[in-house]
């Protein structure tokens, strides 16, 4: 049995690039492990949030974990600010996390465009999602290959703190799917799919409309070229298109493009658009049950009672390593 974490920030409502890329494995691998699944809220406040918004938000991310399938007698769902140990670990973490490090991560550079007035918690943020992994003794991470970065400097702050203080923490490894890794934004291929877009025709939200996926996914940009194969760097529209379709499906790149070999564009689209709807409509219906429910607030109470006593003996054992307290 392996010890699985992953979070999501509730900085949005999750789009289907987040289902595919992240929530869908999460439902997979709670079978036969030990998983800990954490709406990561304190991620979110990096950038300005409004306060409602983010509550709303955080509440409707928790419930279409469950509504996707996440079964609370298999899996420890939480909410991260519910956890103290996590943003305690992160700064203990920053005592031996370099500037450097810090100052190469990409995901860093795209926020903070060159502004000097961002703030520094957008700077810092990686030591608090290692500290997310670490407090959990986790084995495997279930991620899109945009946090792969972020995942190889936990890993090289956990190695670097059992070089320094004898093996403590577990070094995690990283699994990415094979299919459905990176979603792509439907207007601008080129970069991620990402639920803070301003333009909303870009992403797929879970909790859209049927009308709604429809007019996104016709309107998606693809090319003058009417052939239809999978070419991220000549035909990046019609790629993510693809990807999405066999990750909707469960099926290879190839199984799909020989699927599509004999169609043209407005087949393609239509037939993304009918599997994201095959997708989503039962996820959709579970949930609705669950937003107002106080079954969702009894299982997030018992997930962060759990969480709290594996993360404060890791956090414990940091500290007496560290030599902290008496």
């Amino acid at each position: 049995m392996k010890v699985i974490f992953s979070g999501i920030q509730p900085s949005g409502l999750p789009t289907i690039g987040n289902y595919l890329g992240a929530i869908r494995q999460f439902v997979q691998l709670q079978e036969n492990n030990d998983c800990y699944f954490c709406v990561v809220d304190q991620h979110a406040i990096t950038v300005p949030q409004d306060p409602k918004e983010l509550n709303e938000n955080t509440r409707s991310l928790a419930a279409l974990y469950l509504a996707s399938g996440l079964d609370p007698e298999k899996a420890t769902l939480f909410i991260q600010s519910e956890v103290p140990a996590h943003t305690e670990l992160s700064w203990l973490i920053q005592t031996f996390t370099y500037m450097g490090e810090l100052e190469r991560m990409t995901q860093f550079k795209d926020k903070a465009d060159g502004r000097s007035a961002v703030s520094s918690a957008l700077f810092t943020y990686p030591t608090l999602m290692a500290a997310d992994i670490l407090l959990y003794n986790t084995d495997i991470v279930p991620v899109g290959d945009d946090q792969k970065q972020h995942l190889e400097l936990t890993r090289d702050v956990a190695e670097r703190f059992n070089n320094r203080y004898g093996d403590t923490l577990v070094v995690p490894d990283i699994q990415i799917p094979e299919v459905g890794a990176r979603i792509m934004s439907l207007q601008e291929p080129t970069k991620k799919m990402s639920k803070s877009d301003e333009n909303v025709r870009s992403f797929v939200s879970m909790l859209d409309t049927p009308k709604q996926i429809e007019r996104k996914i016709k309107s998606a940009v693809t090319d003058s070229d009417m052939e239809i194969k999978f070419d991220r760097d000549n035909k990046p529209g019609v790629s993510n298109l693809l990807s999405i379709y066999a990750s909707c499906k469960n099926q290879s790149i190839e199984e799909t493009e020989a699927h599509f070999s004999e169609k043209r564009y407005g087949d393609l689209k239509t037939e993304v658009a009918e599997a994201v709807l095959e997708v989503i409509e039962p996820i959709q219906e579970k949930y609705e049950k669950l937003i107002t429910s106080p079954e969702l607030d009894d299982i997030l109470i018992d997930g962060a009672k759990k969480a709290n006593n594996v993360a404060e003996k890791t956090l414990e054992t940091v500290k007496q390593k560290m030599g902290l307290g008496r």
